[in-house]
C-alpha cells in the first residue's frame, strides 16, 4: 500500500520539521548553557562569601575571595545571557531541494 501526499502536506511537513529544527537549535545553544551555569555558580558562590567567617577572609589575607568570585561569575553568566538575548542564533539555511528525476 502506498500512501499519496499532496506538495502541500509536504510543504506543511517540512516546515513544521524547520520550526522543529530551530527551536532544538536556539534551546541547546552553547551560550545558554554556559551562562546558565555560571549564574548558577556565582549565586551559590556569592551566598558562601557573604557568609563568610572572619576566620574566612583571614586565611585568604583579608580578601572576601568567594565574595568577587561569585560576583564575577554572576557578572560573566549574565553576559553570556545577554549575548544570547541580543544576537540569538539564526535559523539553519534551507537545504537545495534537488530536482526530481524523470523516470
Amino acid at each position: 500500500m502506498s500512501e499519496h501526499y499532496s506538495e502541500r502536506d509536504v510543504q506543511q511537513e517540512v516546515s513544521e520539521l524547520e520550526t522543529k529544527s530551530a527551536t532544538a537549535a536556539r534551546l541547546f545553544d552553547i551560550r545558554r548553557i554556559i551562562g546558565g551555569l555560571f549564574v548558577v555558580y556565582g549565586v551559590i558562590v556569592t551566598i558562601a562569601g557573604l557568609t563568610a567567617s572572619d576566620a574566612d577572609i583571614d586565611k585568604a589575607e583579608g580578601v572576601n575571595i568567594n565574595l568577587w568570585t561569585g560576583l564575577g561569575m554572576l557578572i560573566l553568566g549574565l553576559l553570556f545571557l545577554l549575548w544570547l538575548k541580543l544576537r540569538p542564533t539564526a535559523p539553519p539555511p534551507p537545504d537545495a531541494v534537488p530536482e526530481e528525476r524523470e523516470e
